[in-house]
């Protein structure tokens, strides 16, 4: 492989100017499968947030920080559409869901019962989300704390890793997923499930109870459901997935 890119850490979606919405991805792993890779003369673009590991300045590396799942599916569309890459190692923990709007406890009983009194007649799907949408949106300046309760709507957010083969159907995708506490079976059937959904190649399968510092047992799948090999800790996964992305890019 001559060039790659990964992305790592985890996005952060925010609630208003000074709150926002994350998750506790730290992109160890994706700092580990990049100084790997660039160990061996591999050129490395890498997004990954402000607050997430990273490699060190050095040739070959290009690092690229974004805060949201917005910005991600830009930044990914614009690299994607500008290079070439022989893999996409997408290891990013995304945000599902992003604020929308908000309201005060006092806010949403008016608004609910401004509705129940037009219609007499229980809320549909429909009118709530039309009342959600008429709300005030987040994001736009501080949140009033002037509440003792505060209604938060989140809208969810498209699955950014599905650009990945829509732009760069050649290149060869790298996805992971992760679940909590459920069995081998059930998480190599919903890692399997995942990836044919985004036309990946390999999908690292790994659950939430086996990851504690540097111990992170993972599971690297291929396309046809085939275990590549699993590892115990964050160092041999990197290790796994580049020789298995080596091995597959001089088939």
């Amino acid at each position: 492989m001559k060039r790659i890119l990964i992305t790592a850490g985890g996005t952060s979606e925010k609630i208003d100017q000074v709150r926002s919405i994350t998750n506790h991805s730290t992109g160890k792993l994706g700092y580990l499968i990049a100084t790997k890779a660039l160990e061996q003369g591999i050129q490395v673009d890498y997004i990954t947030t402000l607050s997430a590991s990273k490699p060190i300045t050095q040739e070959n590396l290009q690092i690229y920080l974004i805060e949201d799942t917005q910005q991600l599916a830009a930044q990914l569309t614009h690299l994607l559409e500008t290079n070439s890459y022989d893999a996409v190692i997408h290891s990013m923990a995304v945000s599902d869901f992003t604020p929308a709007t908000s309201y005060s406890i006092e806010a949403f009983t008016e608004a609910l019962n401004h509705q129940l009194a037009q219609t007499n007649l229980p809320v549909t799907t429909e009118q709530l989300v039309q009342l959600i949408e008429k709300s005030e949106a987040t994001n736009t300046s501080k949140i009033s704390s002037n509440t003792d309760y505060l209604f938060l709507t989140l809208k969810k957010n498209p699955k950014v890793i599905q650009l990945i083969k829509q732009i760069q159907p050649q290149t060869m995708l790298v996805s992971f997923k992760l679940l909590v506490d459920v069995s081998k079976e059930e998480l190599f059937n919903v890692a399997m499930t995942s990836m044919k959904k985004n036309n990946g190649d390999f999908v690292l399968a790994n659950d939430l109870q086996s990851i504690q510092g540097d111990q992170h047992l993972g599971y690297l799948l291929d396309h046809k459901g085939n275990l590549v090999g699993e590892a115990t800790t964050k160092e041999q996964i990197a290790s796994l997935i580049l020789t298995a992305l080596n091995t597959k890019g001089v088939e």
